[in-house]
């Protein structure tokens, strides 16, 4: 659950100029996450996330690069553990996975913010990934594939 949130927390980040732990908060608990102030607090030193000046004056949390090599440690870990196979159809790329495991291992695909990938969408146990044409889907199961061994 801490490895999801944490993917979840740098998704957040990355999308929306967050100032606050309150607003922190308050996107992790519309996503779903029941989190305190200070599990919120823990999670912001174990990423080690670091404020950034805006333009306006404000400030807005951002990862780290240490952060982000944590992000895809832990692709890695979360989707080599939940992925059960990968295969394409033309353009889009279906990931198949242990019965819950599709949201959280998708989760942790768009951290990785792929190039050639336009969206994913994630099931129960499936995971529906459309890239931009034919050849760049068979290069993403090809380079998942190399996450499950």
């Amino acid at each position: 659950m801490k490895t999801t949130r944490h993917n979840k927390i740098l998704e957040l980040i990355n999308k929306y100029p967050i100032t606050t732990q309150e607003e922190l908060i308050d996107y992790l608990r519309k996503e779903g996450y029941d989190v305190t102030q200070s599990t919120v607090s823990r999670d912001i030193k174990q990423l080690r996330l670091t404020k950034t000046l805006l333009p306006d004056g404000k400030y807005r949390y951002q990862a780290s690069p240490s952060s982000e090599k944590g992000a895809k440690n832990n692709f890695a870990a979360i989707f080599s553990s939940s992925v059960i196979s990968v295969e394409s159809a033309m353009n889009i790329v279906v990931i198949r996975t242990f019965s819950g495991m599709a949201q959280a291992a998708c989760a942790a695909l768009d951290m990785m913010s792929f190039d050639s990938i336009v969206g994913t969408l994630a099931g129960e146990d499936t995971i529906m990934v459309v890239c931009k044409d034919p050849q760049l889907a068979a290069a993403c199961v090809e380079e998942f594939k190399t996450y499950l061994s």
